[in-house]
């Protein structure tokens, strides 16, 4: 399991602790061509050029809409899955750009992330970098943490953080690949859409997962998007 490759790298470390939170990916959209970014990630198209076309199952949804302040929104399978990617998260880890485009060391401290000052997170976020920053504290009881010492780091801060609850890895890419190739994901949620993108950053190139002893556990298509479950072999 997921949880023992993290068991034992946090008893090395001497930390102890009851209960594991778990690690999940939830809600990763994926193109039919296995993209789950567009090319040229800029301000104005922060998931890459189409790469928004992945969430449409996402943002037709009521969870979304209610996070825009709206009403209104579909409350089928693909709410469902929307919902469940909100329940029980105690902390979330992100990756550099997927807190924002910004590359190399912090210009200043004006980039708070893509979310305005009420992010969606409503709990700690461990930001992976390599360079230092200080916490920023926002709306709605986000608080950014930006941590420069590895995946392994960012994993036990979030786990402690999250108390008895999960861990939701929210990506990108490269930081989803990082941490499946480490064995340390308990649960994946993908919804594949019935897009092409033709290029961007591919989810799974090079990543064996039955390997990685990952399973199906869950598959159910709706016209917006076929939401497959893989859950780490015990």
């Amino acid at each position: 399991m997921a949880c023992h490759a993290r068991l034992s790298f946090l008893l090395s470390q001497r930390i102890f602790c009851i209960a594991m939170s778990k690690l999940r990916i939830l809600s990763i959209g994926v193109s039919l061509d296995g993209f789950s970014a567009g090319p040229d990630q800029d301000l104005q198209n922060p998931l890459g050029i189409g790469g928004a076309a992945i969430f449409d199952w996402f943002f037709a949804t009521r969870t979304f809409r209610q996070m825009q302040g709206q009403d209104g929104g579909s409350t089928d399978v693909d709410d469902n899955f929307a919902v469940r990617g909100f329940k029980n998260i105690g902390a979330w880890i992100l990756g550099r750009n997927m807190f924002g485009p910004i590359r190399g060391p912090w210009p200043d401290d004006s980039w708070k992330g893509w979310w305005g000052d009420s992010p969606p997170f409503h709990t700690p976020v461990f930001v992976l970098t390599h360079y230092p920053r200080e916490s920023i504290t926002m709306n709605g009881g986000t608080t950014f943490h930006f941590v420069t010492d590895g995946i392994h780091s960012a994993l036990q801060k979030a786990a402690d953080a999250a108390r008895d609850q999960d861990v939701r890895l929210g990506g990108g890419v490269a930081t989803i690949r990082q941490y499946l190739r480490e064995g340390l994901v308990d649960e994946m949620h993908l919804a594949v859409s019935p897009v092409l993108l033709g290029s961007g950053e591919n989810l799974f190139t090079g990543i064996d997962l039955p390997k990685l002893g990952y399973q199906r556990a869950e598959y159910v298509s709706t016209p917006s998007a076929t939401h497959v479950v893989f859950a780490k072999r015990s």
